[in-house]
């Protein structure tokens, strides 16, 4: 009878407990959203800089040079699926001059600015960037390619980069 009780005792602990952290990790992702929403805005600048550089420093595509990119004016939030990590998807437009002396050197089209997606990644409290970046998708096209990875959180509006 008392090990029967003591096998209850444990088993409803352990549901409680289940419960208490999908409680708990509601409140935590809430708050992440949050924090990260607050703080985009203020980064704004900084991240397009650094975006810039950690794209540049990839060496794709290849025989191209990162001349200049802009980002837009929104941001659209989504949430990893597996991992729950926050992201930031940014359309950027880009600019891009061939490498002096490479294949593209002849190629006319390397003038042409390019729309993609740039990817921002919230991690340990604060915005940061690898300079990922989604060739030829709009962000909203991006979520929707990536849909079984990414759930679409919101946008959010930023800084106006004129």
């Amino acid at each position: 009878m008392y090990t029967e009780l003591l096998v209850l005792l444990v088993a409803l602990m352990l549901v409680a407990a289940w419960m208490l952290r999908g409680v708990w990790g509601r409140r935590r992702w809430r708050r992440q959203l949050e924090r990260g929403s607050e703080q985009l805005p203020k980064v704004w600048r900084q991240l397009e800089q650094q975006f810039l550089e950690s794209a540049a420093a990839t060496g794709k595509p290849r025989g191209l040079v990162w001349k200049e990119s802009r980002f837009h004016d929104a941001a659209l939030l989504a949430r990893d699926r597996s991992t729950g990590d926050l992201y930031a998807l940014v359309g950027i437009t880009i600019a891009f001059e061939a490498v002096l002396g490479g294949d593209m050197e002849d190629v006319a089209a390397v003038s042409n600015l390019r729309c993609a997606t740039a990817l921002l990644e919230w991690r340990s409290g604060q915005w940061c960037t690898a300079g990922r970046v989604l060739f030829n998708m709009e962000p909203h096209e991006a979520a929707k390619h990536y849909a079984g990875h990414l759930e679409a959180i919101g946008e959010l509006q930023l800084p106006s980069s004129d």
